[in-house]
């Protein structure tokens, strides 16, 4: 397939790769003129969407995803498949959607679940909205970036989906680091903790597979000193997507909108760039401490 890939950074770029390493014919934009091996480089929008089969976007934010929209839509071709890999807020995703169906484009939005290792590894959870036949059509191509692609439904469903897993995500990551740090003041070793729960009912993909205290369980950002798999930055960004999508539906969401401001907090001290997982060192310097 011939395929246009917009937005080449710590995402992008690996799934760019796993496309053009499969065999596919890839052409790359970023507005940072990012060169990788194997991705033919194009210099602007028109490049990496005009002639295209399929264009992937990899964009920070809704304003931003709309803005490239109003461009690509003029020089996609008729029956063209747009797929946004973005996390955006649902009305974005809608929008463009629209937009690409008035140009005779077929449109999806598949946010993604698995960050940079999972970009790198092809291990992505894809989570899709949009026409079924043409899914058909594109779910190898999530195969090739991913293990994981489900339909969720019409257009905005896949960014419905991937805010209220985050939201799940950043809540259950608290709860770990508020046990570790109240197991370290109850002095009990936290391998011994994380042996019991890991197999119990506090077993969660937070604690089990991505575990915030470095030295336990798989291999983490923990044990990189929090560098960035899923950066803070970007938790806190889906967890107010989280929060703006249940405040229009009047959803009741306290623990959400309580992740949501322990997040802030944490980026405000520093936690800016820094694995979202690092929010334990946060936790346990703002325990209260005995007298």
């Amino acid at each position: 397939m011939k395929i246009g890939f917009i937005g080449l950074g710590n995402m992008g770029a690996p799934m760019a790769k796993n496309l053009s390493e499969a065999g596919h014919d890839v052409f790359g934009y970023d507005i940072a003129q990012i060169s990788l091996h194997g991705i033919q480089q194009v210099g602007n929008l028109e490049g990496a969407s005009r002639g295209m089969e399929v264009v992937i976007t990899m964009l920070p934010n809704g304003t931003i995803l709309k803005d490239v929209y109003k461009e690509i839509v003029t020089f996609g071709s008729k029956n063209a498949i747009f797929i946004d890999c973005s996390t955006v807020d649902v009305e974005s995703a809608v929008t463009v959607a629209q937009l690409a169906k008035l140009n005779d484009i077929q449109p999806f939005d598949a946010p993604v679940s698995g960050g940079v290792v999972g970009a790198e590894a092809g291990t992505l959870t894809f989570m899709a909205g949009g026409d079924e036949t043409t899914f058909d059509i594109i779910k190898p191509l999530f195969e090739l970036m991913g293990q994981k692609a489900v339909l969720c439904g019409k257009n905005g469903a896949g960014q419905a989906a991937k805010i209220c897993n985050n939201m799940i995500l950043g809540v259950s990551m608290i709860a770990v680091c508020e046990a570790f740090a109240l197991a370290d003041e109850l002095h009990l070793d936290r391998q011994k903790m994380f042996d019991v729960v890991s197999t119990s009912s506090g077993q969660c993909w937070s604690l089990n597979t991505y575990c915030p205290a470095a030295g336990i369980g798989p291999m983490s950002p923990s044990d990189n000193d929090y560098k960035p798999g899923f950066a803070s930055d970007l938790m806190l960004k889906d967890l107010t997507l989280a929060q703006t999508a249940a405040n229009s539906k009047n959803v009741f969401t306290p623990m959400g909108n309580h992740a949501q401001k322990l997040y802030s907090d944490f980026i405000a001290k520093d936690g800016s760039g820094i694995d979202f997982s690092g929010i334990i060192n946060f936790i346990k310097n703002n325990s209260r401490t005995t007298p």
